[in-house]
């Protein structure tokens, strides 16, 4: 292998490692709502406590707290707070606790489906993805548009549609022109399809 070939094929592995790094940040919620609130409320902790010990040096009362009380009153937990409001406490605690671990463990996701290009990625809403499996659907099953309820998440597409009534309307078939529309699109990741035929029809117009 030439020289020019090696250098084609490490551009070409160092695209692929871009688009991928894209489509992750394009495709994954952003961390930063989690990490503004720990940051506010770690900083008016801090505030607080450095208010405290300001009035504490120059020999004025605490604002709300203090500092030598409420040490003598953590000292003596839990025997001075009630069971109820101690449990209560706890539990509030370890749910914020376990917000903040899994917004920093958990990758979140988007609303949203990654699409070859040429030029990269291409980036699609599940809205959009959700309007045009509808369009097919509602053109196979010959019904408008408000019959048909597409939703789209990371992992599934589901299909919920009312057919007119006297027009019999098949579950497999739907949900043959939705997987093909899918294969034609070449989203990233491909979901599963699912389809349910209301038992109750339209009345035509």
């Amino acid at each position: 292998m030439s020289g020019t070939d090696y250098q084609k094929q490490y551009d070409g592995q160092a695209g692929d490692r871009f688009n991928d790094r894209l489509a992750v940040r394009e495709t994954r919620s952003s961390r930063a709502p989690a990490a503004i609130i720990a940051a506010v409320l770690v900083s008016l902790i801090c505030l607080y406590v450095l208010l405290e010990a300001a009035l504490k040096a120059i020999g004025q009362p605490a604002w709300l707290l203090e500092p030598r009380d409420f040490a003598a009153w953590l000292n003596q937990l839990p025997q001075n707070v009630p069971p109820l409001i101690l449990g209560t406490s706890g539990v509030l605690i370890l749910f914020a606790g376990l917000f903040f671990f899994l917004q920093g463990v958990l990758p979140g996701h988007l609303h949203r489906h990654v699409l070859p290009s040429r030029r990269g990625i291409a980036v699609v809403d599940d809205e959009v993805l959700a309007s045009s499996l509808a369009r097919r659907a509602r053109t196979r099953a010959n019904v408008t548009e408000d019959q048909v309820l597409v939703t789209v998440s990371r992992t599934l597409v589901e299909v919920q549609l009312r057919p007119t009534s006297g027009i019999p309307v098949e579950e497999s078939a739907i949900q043959s022109v939705v997987e093909d529309e899918l294969l034609r699109s070449h989203i990233d990741p491909m979901p599963e399809v699912r389809v349910r035929v209301s038992t109750s029809g339209v009345v035509g117009q």
